[in-house]
Formats: structure tokens, sequence, C-alpha cells
């Protein structure tokens, strides 16, 4: 720890403590030469400021966390969120801020969130975390919360993930397909889809939506509902099932590209050509997306524009109140590769 203090910079310097604190806790109150110039001292003279002490000071911990619900070993195998980290990032970057992931500690977000200081939060897909959003509202801490259903008074960021969905059931039923298996992401709720909340449910409605225009319901004849573990193994086990069944489907949807690419994976591994004997349809339009081959057809989600957006909220909300926007980004069916007519049989 340096020996030095603020007065010690201070009188070197040739200016005032409060100077000082404001080159460190506030800079913006002073020029640019000014602030160079003290923290040219500081530097000069090994200073760095007790984050402890700085926050005590400030009442701001120049930090904010992001509350995800799975441990982070888990979270970050998510093709999708490394995207979404970089709008975040962004934002941090020019704000100076640090970002903290906050996953459940030893199972509980409750006391994750207890025991993390930072000035906001950010809260990652607790749509049906009722009493997280709760423990997160007790602190008095602000906060925004993507992904989830959205809390009256509360900041939110979404993608039209019905819309999106709505999109690609169309496009497949367009193509002539009407024996599909709708690959679900893994939701606890052991298929009963009516139960679907936040992201999963919306997918799920948008789906729904086309099929009951053309008088075709989940579970019936013809179209069949899966859930998998949203991962390339989730997909190729998911797979498996729905292809040794009784009634094979011409088209699988997926609510996750994973899923989808780890399901075209195993179905080409039995010889299969796709799309000529099974067509596919992903959700979110990651890096892979492109480069399987054949192209995955999917949904684009502006992840990266989703985490800028959160985050810049949560600063405006952190610096002064804002009003409680709910934002709603779109997304876009991109059409590759994935998807022809069925045969005839």
């Amino acid at each position: 720890m340096s020996k030095f203090n603020i007065k010690d910079i201070a009188l070197k310097a040739g200016v005032s403590k409060t100077a000082v604190s404001f080159a460190f806790n506030n800079p913006a109150r002073l020029s640019e030469k000014t602030l160079n110039h003290i923290l040219a001292i500081a530097e000069e003279l090994g200073y760095s400021p007790n984050p402890v002490a700085r926050s005590m000071t400030s009442g701001k911990t120049g930090a904010i966390g992001l509350l995800v619900p799975q441990s982070i070993d888990l979270i970050i195998r998510n093709p999708n969120f490394p995207e979404f980290l970089e709008g975040i990032g962004e934002v941090c970057t020019r704000s100076g801020l640090s970002l903290m992931l906050v996953p459940p500690l030893k199972g509980s977000m409750r006391r994750a969130i207890e025991n993390t200081a930072v000035d906001g939060f950010l809260t990652l897909g607790l749509e049906e975390e009722k009493s997280t959003m709760k423990v997160v509202q007790q602190c008095r801490v602000p906060f925004v919360t993507v992904d989830s259903d959205p809390i009256d008074g509360v900041p939110a960021i979404n993608v039209d993930n019905a819309g999106g969905a709505s999109q690609s059931m169309k496009y497949l039923l367009e193509m002539g397909h009407r024996h599909i298996a709708i690959l679900a992401i893994r939701s606890g709720k052991q298929g009963h889809y009516k139960e679907y909340v936040g992201t999963l449910g919306e997918r799920i409605q948008g789906y729904l939506k086309v099929l009951a225009e053309q008088g075709l319901t989940i579970n019936g004849h013809s179209v069949r509902l899966l859930e998998c573990v949203s991962s390339e193994e989730g997909g190729a086990e998911g797979f498996q099932t729905v292809w040794h069944s009784r009634n094979r489907p011409t088209a699988v949807i997926a609510m996750s590209d994973i899923i989808a690419i780890g399901a075209m994976k195993a179905a080409q591994d039995q010889g299969l050509h796709i799309p000529e004997d099974l067509s596919f349809v992903g959700f979110d339009d990651i890096m892979q997306a492109n480069l399987i081959r054949p192209a995955l057809t999917t949904v684009s989600q502006p992840s990266t524009e989703k985490g800028r957006q959160a985050a810049d909220l949560l600063v405006k909300l952190i610096d002064s109140s804002v009003e409680a926007e709910h934002i709603l980004l779109p997304t876009q069916l991109v059409i590759r590769e994935s998807v022809c007519p069925p045969r005839k049989k």
C-alpha cells in the first residue's frame, strides 16, 4: 500500500485536497489539464486510492452487477452470452465502471445479492424469480431486467421473441411442412408448455399463434414438443428421440441455435441429408449458425445491442431518476440453406 495520501498529492501538485478527491471520484468536475496533472503526480508517488475508503466517501462502488441464473461455468457456455456481454462492456468502458458477474451463491440468489456491493444490477432471465426481484428492491439498488417478464416501475429490455418465433414457424408452414418437432429449451416444467414464462413463454406463444391459424396444435398428430438442455449434446439427444418416434418429423424448429446445431450434426452423423431429409430452423443467430453446413436458417436477435441498451439504462438510473422504460428490440428471420419443402411421399 502506498505511504502517500491525498494531502501529499495535493501539496506536490499545488492543488486542494478537494481537487485530488474530485480527480479520483468525480473527474468531470475538473479541467482536463488539472485532472491529468493530478493523476501524473499520483502515479509518480505510486498512490492508488483504497477502494473501500473511496466507496465510503463517494457512496458508490464504481461497479455494476449482472445477476445470472446459473453458475458462471454454465452461463459462459451459452454462445449468445459473449455478444450480450460485449454490449455491456462497451458501456462500462465508456462510463468507467467495472462489471461483476453474480451467479447464485451456494444455490441462493438472495444470498448472492445480499453479499454483493454494486451501484446497480442487471438481471438476466430471472423471469419467475419474483422473490429475487423483491430482494433487489429491498436492497434499494437500481436495477434493470433483461429477458424477463416486465415489472411495473422497473426498466426492462427484451427482444421480440414472439414475433421471431412466429416468423420462423410461418416460414416452415409456407414451405409445406406439417410434421414438425419443436425442440424447446429445458424449463423445469417437464414439457408443460402452457406454464412457460419469460423468453420461453414468448417463443412458444409465437409458435402456437401460427400453428393455430393452420388448425394445428402442439402434441397433436403432427406437431410434437420435446424439451432439451440448451447445448449441442442436448440437441443431439433431442434429435435421437424425435427421429426414432412413430411419426418422424420433416422439420425441426429449435428454441436456440445451439440445440439446432447439435441436432443437425447428429442427423448428419446418421447419414441424413439436410435439408432434403430433414429441415432445421434455430433461434438467436449465433456465429456458428452461419459456419455450419448447410448454414442454419434462424431468427436473429440483437444480443450486443440488448446488452448495450440495458447497461445504458442502468447507468442513467444510477445517476438520476429516469422513467421506467420497457424497450422491445426487433428480431428477424434469416433464411439460409437448412430448409426446403418436404419430400413427397
